[in-house]
Order: structure tokens, then sequence, then C-alpha cells
């Protein structure tokens, strides 16, 4: 009889042992669980993160080149416009010139004079700024 209660003892001792044993695993298992749940979460956001910067990013980058688009469609019709009135202008120096030519040769020969004064100061100016 008392073989049998040292094997139900035993047996007892072996049950509580690997019951323990099999509790430690499952704590573990579930510690294990949760930090993988965590480190999943965190990638989760981290990648929500980083697709609202993308379409921050692609938004400024679509805007930024809808304003230079804009920009460069108005630089382009500024100097269209410039070059007609430009065109314009010399027409209208040119009649100038001839009727100044043609009535008072001597203040036309001062005007070109003057023209060509202004311009080599200009071209001057232009030598200092480049060489500063």
């Amino acid at each position: 009889m008392t073989a049998t209660y040292l094997y139900i003892a035993f047996f007892i001792v072996g049950f509580l042992l690997a019951w323990l044993l099999r509790t430690m695993i499952v704590v573990k298992l579930k510690k294990e669980l949760n930090s993988t749940k965590g480190f999943l979460e965190s990638e989760k956001l981290k990648k929500e993160t980083l697709n609202k910067e993308n379409q921050f990013v692609y938004q400024q980058k679509k805007f930024t080149e809808d304003e230079l688009q804009s920009l460069t469609q108005e630089a382009i019709d500024y100097k269209k416009f410039m070059d007609e009135s430009l065109v314009l202008l010399q027409k209208d120096n040119e009649e100038t010139e001839k009727l100044l030519k043609a009535g008072q040769p001597l203040i036309h020969d001062l005007k070109m004079k003057l023209i060509e004064a202004n311009n080599t100061i200009a071209r001057y100016k232009a030598q200092l700024e480049q060489k500063k």
C-alpha cells in the first residue's frame, strides 16, 4: 500500500511539475505574442505615417509643378507682349528717326551719339557687375 501511495505521490509531483513547466511556456508564449503584436502595430503606424508623408510630398510636388507651369506660361505671355511692344516701338522709332533725319540732320546725329554713349555706359556697368 505504501508503494501505491508512493506511486500516486510521484504521479502528482510529476503532474504538478509538468503543469508548472507548461504554464511557464504558455506565459512565455503570451509575452512573445504581445511583443509581436506591439511590433506589428508599431510597423503599421510607421507605414501609415510614411503613406501620409508621401501623399503630402506628392501634393506639394503637384502644387509646385502647377505653380511653375503657371509662372512659365505667364513669362511666355509677357515675353510675347514685350516682343510685340518692342516691334511696335522699333517701327515708331524708325519713323521718327526718318522724320528727324529729313528735317533736322544735326539733331539726329547728336541723338545717335547720345544713344551710342548710353549703350557704352551700360556695357561698362554690366562688366563691372560681372567682376563683382
